[in-house]
């Protein structure tokens, strides 16, 4: 099975002129940066403009909302690390044991989700990413699945592998249940073990 080809994170535009993709690019590159500096709470649509040296009103025409905004700010992050599932080192990347890479993914996943929680739940009210971002990882999981030759419906078994890695989730276990990253960590790779038949062992 072909490793999984990089998708859209939201739904893509139309073609832009030049000039119109830089402008973009110019903002995207101002609100990113604010949102290194100051978290993402503490950033408006006035601060970007004013970053980049626009009027209030070029961002909403860009971006239509701050929830807008925040979703290409996230979409850049995400298509960065879709690249390194895709093409970067192992085991994230290809060239190593489809079960490391599997692991590999589930720790990467869970990390990334929650340095980047704030920017996902200011980018979608359900706190959950784009659908593009969603069918990349499906398809990713279920690559690997494969490889590991795990029979069954692999489109739900790679469902119950990626919901414990979503911000809703994550955030009942480690607010309410008071739960430490490791031990979710480890509580993912026992499900991933049981999906795909592995015997226990340390923990990768």
């Amino acid at each position: 099975m072909p490793e999984p080809l990089l998708l859209p994170m939201a739904d893509q535009p139309p073609a832009e002129r030049a000039d119109a993709a830089r402008n973009r690019e110019a903002l995207l590159c101002a609100a990113r940066r604010l949102v290194e500096e100051r978290g993402v709470g503490c950033v408006t649509m006035e601060a970007v403009a004013a970053a980049a040296g626009v009027g209030k009103g070029t961002v909403f025409r860009r971006f239509e909302s701050r929830e807008g905004l925040m979703a290409a700010v996230l979409d850049f992050s995400e298509t960065a690390w879709q690249a390194s599932v895709i093409s970067g080192p192992p085991p994230l990347g290809p060239g190593a044991d489809p079960w490391d890479r599997l692991i590999a993914f589930g720790r990467s996943r869970l990390e990334t989700t929650l340095v980047h929680a704030d920017l996902i739940r200011a980018a979608g009210a359900t706190g959950s990413r784009a659908v593009g971002a969603y069918s990349f990882t499906a398809m990713h999981v279920q690559h690997l699945l494969g490889e590991l030759g795990v029979d069954g419906d692999l489109p739900v078994l790679a469902t119950a592998l990626l919901a414990p890695l979503e911000i809703p989730i994550l955030e009942q276990q480690m607010s309410l249940g008071g739960f430490p990253v490791e031990r979710l960590m480890a509580g993912w790779e026992d499900l991933a073990r049981r999906i795909t038949g592995r015997s226990a062992g340390p923990l990768s």
